[in-house]
């Protein structure tokens, strides 16, 4: 045995082998070691190998869904070895010492699940393949669950964006590539060939050009067929559902790249998971589907005015019909996820429970479609998508006539054929229900015949039917004339068979099993009519997707009051009202809760001519949700849904940047300020007029001097070179400078005041400059001893007292020429104010009489040398 499980581990390489024995997965050696961790069980051993014990666990097979999504999840992947022949076929092989013959049968990894136990309902499971082909990197993915697939090209530079943007759940890769990604499957480069990808999916599809599907590059063709070879390697040769490739073009959607998205925390919070991110603020989707296709839709946001105008359309038709929403939300909740069931179904992993999920979704489609086929008033989307929902009758009627109501998810024991549609399988299930009914009869008659009330006629796997006694009471069928044969003798109890018996056993047995080949032979004839009515079915699912997307972003414009955004071409966004999604759903969820403020919204207003905020205020008084609520605007209205706001315009952006927050990197060895540039450069060397951008404490991670002087060259840039919409926001308040020599740059500042030694937080926007940072109040907001707020207010005034004496720390920069040969203005110094900045370090709480007289005294000594 062990030979043959070393040979399939030869075969499963790095991947975890499950090895059949019995009801049982069991695992040897260092896999073993590694699973009993993972999935905390017991860790044994069984014989011995190279004269040491050999490590064994095991997991129950009839749960081993639940140890392999643990696996899974841990960054493990499986192979699965199966009997491919029965004890009776060893034998007849090999002699009654025959071992069993094993083999994989498939690879479970992170990107190949289809089984609904291990998949999230509302999260795609996408596998990707990347390669490079002569210097531009291909990208083909595929959600096996559903078949999607799609195939792109991008500059090596951009690949980890495009990768991020598919949130992909594992990536394959050629073997030896020196930029694959990190943690990417490698595989033999000779399987990434344009040529070869071109091939299979022309086979896969029966088609004898791809022309049809649109136009594929060398590089995304080659990627394909590295997707291919990889699926039909772990499948075993059984390919999944592939639907027709569509090809991506790279400037059809907004472009953000990774650290934008964790920034703006689209699918995941900051801490991980959906709490907290924007699809859990903006999701009301009553179906699967529909929230995967949000996630694809806030990943993708589009480019394209007139396809963001047909999503807003059809999301402004439902949100302004209440009633017709409401009876379309009620039919898609009762919808079935047929997307995934047909993924199973082509797969060879469909049970009659999925084609149960196909026959009802398809017939909830057709009742969606009646409600829709009335409403003259429709949007040319849903005009468009109705057709989508039609057209299966005749598969509908084969399934309601072929399939009981609920099909159970096993169809090893039949059941799953209704009653009438086969009526030599109605008459063999007869004939196996009137044999059960003479067992009945026999028992009652062996209890009479015998005088032994508790004589019962049972069931097992193993026997069969038996007749079972109490052991005090069978001698009289231990006799030789008894018409009793002996077979087992149990604790407490004996069993017996009998002539009449085994032969009603045995017309059950073969009505039965004849029922099940019956039932069998139909199951593969209603699997094949749903392959062959594979992209059919599969349009049906994208369609009810999207109305059920519109219909959730519908319905939470309706809760929260957002609106509907003007899309225009023009470099503007004028957003009156803003407010951030997230944090006004917290505050909401708090106020329920009996606390919590409201949310202050805010207006924002950029133009060619007013393109760059300098943005000051204290922390925690909102700078940076204000940064990222405007950027969020701009992502929900070119994803097509409406936004939350009182009015919203929003000039289309091809790419959206955001460099807010403070993370280190230090398994690539970068700090925090490191992290902090690369993504400042980044955006200073791929903004365009088009782009928005948002920018929040630019160089603060370093020397005072230096982080002043990159914030104030960054500033520059970004509005005389990339002359992008940019909302900056910053506590370098020498910056405001730039607003003398940079006619596109204006000054704002979030507003805060100081009322009796505390610090208020009004959370508005306004004109002008910061009047302070108020650093040291939201110090001692946060709990920092009194003492050492003490201490810093009077090095800060000894500070601002030199800063008046020198000219301030940028002093030096007014005759500095602007970034890029852009003419400076002047700055003129500042004039002091000795008393004013002695009084700012005093608390005047904290003071003793005895100090308060000396500080009048020294007041006035300033005021006198101040003339």
């Amino acid at each position: 045995m062990m030979a043959q499980y070393l040979a399939l581990k030869d075969k499963a390489r790095d991947c975890l082998l499950f090895y059949r024995m019995g009801d049982f997965f069991e695992l040897f050696f260092d896999d073993a070691k590694l699973a009993a961790q993972v999935l905390d069980i017991a860790l044994t051993s069984r014989g011995e190998h190279a004269g040491a014990p050999i490590p064994m666990c095991g997991v129950p097979i009839h749960a081993a869904e639940g140890y392999l999504a643990r696996l899974i999840k841990a960054g493990c992947r499986v192979a699965i070895a199966e009997q491919v022949e029965t004890p009776e076929e060893a034998k007849k092989r090999g002699g009654s010492k025959a071992l069993v013959t094993r083999d994989i049968v498939r690879f479970v990894t992170a990107g190949t699940l289809t089984e609904e136990a291990l998949l999230e309902p509302r999260r795609a499971n996408v596998l990707a393949a990347v390669c490079d082909v002569r210097g531009e990197v291909g990208i083909a993915s595929v959600d096996i669950s559903t078949g999607r697939m799609e195939l792109e090209c991008c500059p090596p530079a951009l690949m980890a964006a495009a990768l991020a943007r598919l949130n992909a759940s594992e990536v394959v890769a050629p073997e030896g590539w020196e930029s694959a990604p990190e943690q990417a499957t490698p595989r033999e480069a000779h399987e990434f060939s344009s040529e070869g990808g071109q091939a299979r999916l022309c086979g896969i599809h029966g088609v004898a050009t791809l022309d049809g599907f649109g136009a594929f590059s060398r590089p995304m063709l080659a990627a394909a067929c590295g997707l291919i070879a990889y699926l039909d390697h772990v499948g075993r040769g059984k390919l999944p559902l592939l639907l027709p490739p569509v090809a991506r073009a790279g400037d059809a959607h907004l472009a953000m790249d990774e650290a934008t998205r964790q920034s703006l925390e689209i699918l995941n919070a900051s801490g991980g998971g959906r709490k907290g991110s924007l699809i859990e603020a903006v999701d009301r989707c009553v179906t699967g589907a529909g929230a995967r296709l949000l996630a694809d839709d806030l990943s993708a946001p589009l480019l394209d005015a007139g396809r963001i105008e047909a999503r807003l359309a059809l999301v402004g038709w439902l949100h302004d019909d209440a009633l017709l929403r409401e009876d379309m939300r009620a039919l898609l909740k009762a919808m079935p996820d047929i997307g995934r069931a047909l993924g199973r179904v082509v797969a060879g992993r469909g049970s009659p429970r999925d084609l149960g999920q196909i026959r009802d979704g398809l017939a909830g489609a057709a009742r969606l479609a009646d409600l829709l086929y009335a409403r003259d008033d429709a949007p040319g989307l849903a005009r468009d998508l109705v057709p989508s929902l039609v057209g299966h009758d005749g598969l509908i009627d084969l399934y309601a006539r072929a399939l009981v109501a609920t099909p159970p998810t096993e169809r090893g024991q039949g059941g799953f054929i209704a009653p009438g549609y086969d009526a030599d399988l109605d008459h063999l299930r007869a004939i196996a229900k009137d044999a059960r009914v003479a067992i009945a009869a026999l028992e009652a008659q062996y209890r009479e015949t015998t005088g032994i009330p508790a004589l019962k006629i049972k069931h097992n796997g193993v026997l069969g039917y038996f007749i079972e006694v109490p052991a005090g009471r069978a001698d009289a069928l231990l006799a030789p004339d008894s018409g009793f044969t002996h077979r087992q003798t149990m604790a407490g109890a004996m069993r017996f068979n009998a002539l009449a018996l085994h032969e009603e056993a045995s017309r059950i047995a073969e009505a039965g099993g004849r029922a099940l080949a019956a039932e069998e032979a139909h199951f593969e004839t209603l699997i094949a009519a749903a392959i062959g009515a594979r992209n059919a079915i599969a349009d049906t699912a994208a369609a009810l997707a999207r109305f059920d997307v519109a219909a959730g972003q519908a319905t939470r414009a309706a809760e929260g009051g957002w609106c509907r955004p003007t899309i225009t071409p023009r470099a503007e966004l004028h957003i009156v009202g803003g407010r951030h999604p997230v944090v006004e759903a917290a505050l909401e969820e708090a106020a329920r809760k009996g606390g919590g403020d409201r949310f202050v919204a805010n207006d924002c207003q950029l133009t060619p001519f007013d393109r760059l905020w300098l943005l000051g205020g204290p922390n925690m008084g909102g700078k940076s949700t204000f940064l990222r609520q405007n950027a969020l605007i701009v992502l929900l209205a070119q994803a097509g849904g409406y936004v939350p706001a009182q009015s919203a315009t929003v000039g289309l952006v091809d790419r959206l940047f955001s460099r807010v927050g403070a993370s280190d990197n230090l398994a690539r060895g970068r700090s925090t300020f490191m992290v902090e540039m690369v993504e400042t450069a980044a955006i200073l060397q791929q903004a365009t007029e088009r782009s928005f951008v948002i920018l929040d404490e630019v160089g603060r991670g370093t020397s005072t001097y230096d982080g002043l002087a990159l914030a104030w060259a960054v500033a520059e840039s970004v509005h005389g070179v990339n002359r992008c919409r940019c909302l900056f926001a910053t506590h370098y308040h020498e910056l405001a400078r730039l607003a003398d020599s940079c006619e596109a740059l204006t000054l704002h500042h979030v507003r805060a005041r100081e009322w009796k030694g505390d610090l208020v937080l009004l959370h508005e926007v306004t004109q002008g400059p910061a009047e302070s940072s108020f650093g040291l109040a939201v110090a001692r907001l946060a709990g920092v001893p009194q003492p050492v707020v003490a201490r810093a207010k009077s090095v800060l005034a000894r500070l601002e007292k030199g800063r008046a004496e020198t000219g301030g720390l940028a002093a030096g920069l007014g005759d500095l020429p602007l970034f890029a040969g852009f003419d400076a203005a002047p700055e003129p110094a500042p004039a002091a104010d000795p008393l004013r900045e002695a009084l700012a370090g005093v608390d005047v709480d904290a003071l003793t009489p005895r100090q308060a007289l000396d500080l009048l005294y020294e007041l006035k000594r300033t005021a006198e040398a101040s003339g």
